[in-house]
């Protein structure tokens, strides 16, 4: 199957290597594509978010009016020494019931070609205005984790964006670290976002109820297993 994917997502790796993010939207007929170096769907409606490894990334999203999707999203493109390449695919469809509320039901394969490593994941949401359920499985060789999320909007008086998520992963087989098995953990974040002179200014904090050894057992959504902190200020160039 990877190897059918490949061309596809070879498509948006003529605007990869800029290392600010950028997207362009064009239309084609029923269809709204999405180019960028920025993912440019988060799954599930919060669920999955597909994070950048390198320098080297990104994806496309070709979306039909009726609410089916397609697309594909390169975090890494594997040129530096210590690097893979990873390639995933995802298909779905969103369907709004009425202004408030929609559901969403997908997949996504993930994929490193050069190791022949090869994990898939089955993907739902619920959307009520900017707020978020979801729930995932993933597949993979030797192991099979679920995923509960929430992810929340919440209103701020000072003009900021501000989101909460908070996520709950089972493990179907528990993880050993030393002689304690781990077979649940718990993962959270939060974001505060706002306009800033043109750009986006980002402040963000993740964490996660596993600590030193045991974040060998860690494949939540968070970039880090331990608590993080990331300030960033985002510029689009078009």
């Amino acid at each position: 199957m990877t190897r059918l994917l490949t061309p596809l997502l070879l498509l948006p790796l003529f605007i990869i290597g800029c290392a600010q993010p950028q997207r362009m939207e064009r239309e084609l007929g029923d269809f709204d594509l999405t180019l960028g170096t920025s993912p440019s769907r988060s799954m599930a409606q919060g669920l999955i978010q597909p994070a950048r490894i390198g320098a080297f990334h990104g994806g496309f999203d070709l979306t039909h009016a009726d609410g089916w999707y397609v697309g594909g999203w390169a975090p890494s493109m594997g040129v530096r020494d210590e690097s893979l390449l990873e390639l995933n695919a995802y298909a779905g469809v969103f369907q709004p019931l009425d202004e408030r509320f929609g559901y969403e039901l997908g997949v996504i394969q993930y994929s490193l070609p050069e190791i022949d490593v090869e994990r898939h994941q089955f993907y739902s949401g619920l959307t009520l205005n900017d707020h978020q359920l979801g729930a995932a499985v993933t597949y993979a060789a030797d192991r099979t984790d679920g995923t509960l999320l929430l992810d929340l909007a919440l209103a701020n008086p000072f003009g900021l964006d501000l989101r909460v998520k908070l996520g709950t992963h089972l493990l179907e087989q528990p993880v050993m670290i030393g002689t304690r098995p781990i077979d649940a953990f718990e993962d959270w974040s939060l974001s505060l976002s706002r306009p800033w002179n043109g750009a986006r200014l980002d402040l963000s904090y993740s964490g996660t109820s596993l600590q030193g050894a045991g974040c060998a057992a860690y494949s939540g959504q968070n970039a880090y297993c331990q608590d993080f902190w990331k300030l960033s200020l985002v510029h689009a160039l078009f």
